[in-house]
Order: structure tokens, then C-alpha cells, then sequence
């Protein structure tokens, strides 16, 4: 059996996957081209099979078990995507899983991972109770525990990503990679440095949760007080100490991302590419915004788009606040009749459409003096919305921008 992170463990780990793995062909994405001064392209792995790239590792970790091993079954814990690919991987390989989750894991989620062929047990509050209690389970049942990221083997899996990104574009300059724990950054930057010294490989974490940025400057792994951004699945304490080593070796950069770029990335991915992406995922869009504009290759890992409806719709609307495309104005008009409709007048004139209208009567006590009117309107942009506001101003209003809520 080869050493993981070798180049004859890289192409051996190709191989394996592609018996439960989709083909993810790379997107060129003209829209990010114009937006960033270089050739982009996306590795669009939200649309992998269970919606992430964790298949890969999980699958390759479970193919090198024994038949033993395999006959004794397999554990791990996990609140996302890791727990949906061990369970295909663990199934496809006839192997008995089991997926510790915690009590405030979405029901969704859990049925998924059900429905992909594990058993599920929810314990904890938090992914460190459910963690604890997997690795209790595999000791008490004989069980062979599957890492989410923090095991080499796992992380060559994931590196195959890297692999097909070359032999798709032998040229590509620059590969932007998502980090959490590190398993994936691990895999795809040692790939591509054993593959090509010249291609550079930059890590993305979010910089609510820069676990990777905060070791890279200890010069060792440390543990973050607490992770606070919206990228759940790179929200991450402490990157793993097994891969922490070859992100050392072989990352070139890391780039820190907020989470409203997150929100606008999200908008670009839908209206530009027809995908959903979560959260995690769009890292890389996000940070290629952030790279000179060099006319150089550049290929975005987009991990996986396993995101909820609820947080989707709550992104949407962020982003298009963010984006001028949606805003409120509060304007104060005496209690007369028609004076309502003279200031919807004025924004249909700039094509400006209302989607919400509040009309207070007590914003005052003298209602002849003043009522306020709020009105939320849906605008191409910053410009159109300068442009909306500067017409009410100039018909002898006085606009206020106040926060928006849908």
C-alpha cells in the first residue's frame, strides 16, 4: 500500500472515487473574469454527489480498510457534510455506519444522512459532545472512526479535486481552496505542488473563524477562543495537526474573507450561474476579488451547497440590501390626502418599485404636522437607489435611509 500524500496515493485515490463520485467539469465564469482582471473558472462540487466534495475522503478512507474492518462497521461525527459522505461512502462499500450528531443538528440534515444508510444519534449540544461520544462508541463496538478532515489519508481523497482541475486545465496559475479543519487544503495545495511547483495554491477562511491564519503565525496549531461567521462549515477551532505540517509546506497565501462578501458571492453564483453555493463554499468567489488583476488562471473550489432554505432566503435578502437592490426610505409628510401618492408617483417615475409600504399616524402627536411614511423599494442598484432618493428629495420631501426589513 502507498504512503498518503504521494503521488502514486494521489492517482490510486483518483481512481477510487470515481466509483461513487460525479464528473464536476470546470466553469469558466466570464462574469468573475470581468469582476477580477484574471480567467476564472469554477469547481463546481456543490454539485457532487450528497451535494459536497467530503464523498472523496470518506470513500478513499473507508477503501483502505480491512474486511474486518469493514464487517465491524464505521463512525464519525459530524453536523454537515462529512456525515452525508461517510454514510454514501459507508453504504456503497457495504459497511455498517453510525453518525453522531448534535441535538441541534437541522432535521434535514439528519434525514439525509439517514437516507444515505446510517444510523443516526444525536447527542450534545455542540459538535465536541458528539465527537467525544463517537470516539466512546468506536472503542465500546470496535467501530473504525472516520476523521472529517485531520487524517491524511482523508485529505489525499480530497485532493483528487486538484488532480482534475490539471488534467482540465494544465495551465491553470492559481488554485483558491477553501479551509476549515485543513483536510481539503491539505490534499488539493500537496497534489499540486508535487504536480507542479509553479502552481500557486491559496488557502480562504473565514476571518470570523481563522483557525489556519492564527497557526500560521504561532508557527503551530492553536485553538480560537470561539468561531463567529455564517460559513458554518469552515467554522473551525483549531485546524488539524496532522495536515497543519503540508499547509505549511505548500499553501503560498491565505486569504481571510467577511462574511458579507459571503452574502454578495451568493448572489453572483445564482444569478450569474444558476448555483446554489453555501456559505463555506463561496470562500473562493469571494477571494478572487481579492487577487491582482493579472489576466492570470485562476480555478475556485465551490465545496458544496448544502444550504437550508431558511439561511438561503436570509442571504438573499442581505445581499440585496448590500447591493442597493433593496432599501427603505422614511419620509415625513402632513396628514393630507394625495400626499401618499405623490411620493409613490415620484419612484414610479424612476421606475423604482414599491414592495412595502408603512404609513405611522403617531409618529407625532400633531398628525397635521407629520405622519411618517416608510416605504421599501426594489431599485437595479446603488445608483438607481441614489437616484430614487435624490427624486423624492427634489420633490420637496426629505428622505431618510433607515434599515431594511422584509
Amino acid at each position: 500500500m502507498p504512503e498518503t500524500l504521494t503521488l502514486e496515493a494521489f492517482e490510486e485515490a483518483s481512481e477510487k472515487v470515481k466509483e461513487v463520485t460525479l464528473e464536476t467539469k470546470l466553469v469558466e465564469s466570464p462574469y468573475l473574469s470581468a469582476a477580477t482582471g484574471n480567467r476564472m473558472w469554477l469547481k463546481p462540487e456543490n454539485m457532487q454527489r450528497t451535494g459536497a466534495y467530503k464523498l472523496r475522503g470518506a470513500y478513499y478512507k473507508i477503501s483502505k480498510l480491512s474486511q474486518e474492518e469493514l464487517d465491524r462497521g464505521v463512525i464519525t461525527a459530524s453536523a454537515g457534510n462529512h456525515a452525508q459522505g461517510v454514510a454514501y461512502a459507508a453504504t456503497h462499500a457495504g459497511a455498517r455506519s453510525i453518525v453522531v450528531m448534535p441535538t441541534t443538528t437541522p432535521l434535514i440534515k439528519v434525514e439525509r444522512t439517514k437516507g444515505y444508510g446510517a444510523e443516526v444519534i444525536l447527542y450534545g449540544d455542540v459538535f465536541d459532545d458528539a465527537k467525544q461520544r463517537a470516539v466512546e462508541l468506536a472503542e465500546e463496538q470496535g467501530l473504525t472512526y472516520i476523521p472529517p478532515f485531520n487524517d491524511t489519508t482523508v485529505a489525499t481523497g480530497q485532493g483528487t479535486i486538484a488532480m482534475e482541475i490539471i488534467q482540465e486545465l494544465p495551465l491553470v496559475d492559481t488554485i483558491l481552496v477553501p479551509v476549515g479543519g485543513g483536510g481539503l487544503a491539505c490534499g488539493v495545495s500537496t497534489f499540486a505542488k508535487l504536480y507542479n511547483p509553479k502552481i500557486r495554491v491559496i488557502g480562504v477562511e473565514p476571518t470570523g473563524a481563522a483557525s489556519l491564519t492564527a497557526a500560521l503565525e504561532a508557527g503551530h496549531v492553536v485553538k480560537l477562543p470561539s468561531a463567529n461567521t455564517i460559513a458554518d462549515g469552515t467554522a473551525v477551532l483549531e485546524v488539524g495537526d496532522k495536515v497543519f505540517p503540508y499547509l505549511q509546506q505548500n499553501l503560498d497565501d491565505v486569504i481571510c474573507v467577511d462574511d458579507d462578501e459571503l452574502v454578495v458571492s451568493f448572489l453572483d453564483m445564482v444569478e450569474n450561474h444558476k448555483m446554489i453555493v453555501e456559505n463555506s463554499g463561496l470562500l473562493t468567489v469571494a477571494a478572487a476579488k481579492h487577487l491582482p488583476a493579472e489576466g492570470k488562471r485562476v480555478a475556485c473550489i465551490l465545496s458544496g451547497g448544502n444550504m437550508d432554505v431558511i439561511t438561503m432566503s436570509s442571504v438573499v435578502q442581505h445581499g440585496l440590501i448590500q447591493r442597493g437592490r433593496i432599501f427603505t426610505v422614511s419620509v415625513l409628510l402632513p396628514d393630507r390626502p394625495g400626499m401618499l401618492v405623490r411620493v409613490a408617483s415620484v419612484i414610479a417615475e424612476q421606475n423604482g418599485n414599491v414592495i412595502k409600504l408603512e404609513h405611522n399616524q403617531f409618529v407625532s402627536t400633531n398628525r397635521n404636522a407629520a405622519v411618517e411614511l416608510r416605504v421599501t423599494i426594489e431599485a437595479y442598484g446603488e445608483e438607481h437607489k441614489a437616484q430614487i432618493v435624490d427624486a423624492i428629495h427634489k420633490a420637496g420631501f426629505d428622505p431618510t435611509l433607515v434599515q431594511t426589513s422584509l
